[in-house]
């Protein structure tokens, strides 16, 4: 089955199990709760639950636990979207085809909506990972505020406002890549393997391929950026390049940018050959992320 057919049929399943918890948390009649919802079932691609998904299976953990990382995980992305859109940070009034948070509502509601969905992830997995060692718990709960934090996506965040109108060399624009984006996929990939208690050597192939996919995913959203209409991309085309960011297709041109991402892809299947072997679909997820430019 192709991948597409894949994360489609799993962002149904996911977008269900979401919404249902979404209504079971918050209270409708409250302004900021119809924002949390707003912001966080206006679509997308729902590519992050479908890697939590792809890695249970590999680990033999349940599909119940799989929902619950998943909405943890896309309560935190959602969060940071909502943020992003802010006229304080890449200004969009538009996000997934659909009005911004902040554009919807307003600024101040936007940002409290933005920091009720980033605390309501830890929430959903501090309250329901009873079953497992309490020390699993903590690691995962450790590992997730260190993903979303100054070392991964908030400081990610800052890194690529900081550089706007600034020459930046590769070195910096792949270490914001790795922090902006790539963690929160290192943390998608990897939850299941710690929560499941598996050996080092494999939590910390999980956490490299969830880098190297988030990696791959933002060199590919920034060609896109430039190269789609608003149709496609549901938010406003061309504004990394209006905004003065220096990208890596910007440095390097489109089709070195695919090189280099084949080359990152190819480079790391040959040192874990056991693993892609023993699960031949993360090949076929690595190489997805490059052919949405072709």
């Amino acid at each position: 089955m192709e991948i597409n057919t894949l994360i489609n049929k799993n962002k149904i399943k996911f977008e269900d199990y979401y919404k249902k918890l979404l209504h079971k948390k918050l209270n409708k009649n409250s302004v900021l709760s119809r924002a949390m919802i707003y912001g966080s079932m206006n679509g997308g691609k729902r590519i992050r639950p479908f890697l939590v998904s792809q890695s249970a299976k590999i680990v033999n953990l349940s599909p119940k636990y799989s929902m619950l990382i998943s909405s943890c995980i896309e309560s935190i992305h959602c969060y940071s979207l909502i943020h992003d859109d802010l006229p304080s940070m890449d200004d969009d009034d538009f996000r997934r085809g659909k009005l911004s948070t902040h554009k919807k509502f307003d600024e101040a509601i936007a940002i409290l909506a933005g920091d009720a969905l980033h605390d309501m992830a830890f929430e959903i997995l501090s309250s329901n990972l009873q079953k497992f060692d309490p020390k699993l718990n903590l690691k995962l709960l450790n590992y997730l505020s260190i993903c979303t934090g100054h070392n991964g996506l908030a400081g990610g965040q800052s890194l690529d406002l900081q550089y706007e109108n600034k020459e930046i060399n590769k070195k910096k624009i792949m270490e914001m890549y790795e922090m902006k984006t790539s963690k929160l996929f290192e943390f998608s990939f990897a939850a299941p393997f710690i929560l499941s208690g598996e050996k080092n050597h494999r939590i910390l192939f999980s956490k490299k391929f969830g880098l190297l996919f988030g990696i791959i995913f933002q060199i590919v959203d920034d060609l896109l950026d430039e190269t789609n209409n608003f149709k496609k991309l549901g938010k406003t085309p061309g504004k990394d390049k209006k905004q003065g960011k220096t990208t890596l297709h910007s440095l390097i041109g489109k089709k070195k940018v695919m090189l280099k991402c084949k080359e990152l892809v190819n480079d790391f299947i040959n040192k874990n050959r056991e693993e892609f072997l023993r699960n031949p679909i993360l090949v076929k997820l690595l190489f997805f992320n490059i052919e949405r430019l072709e």
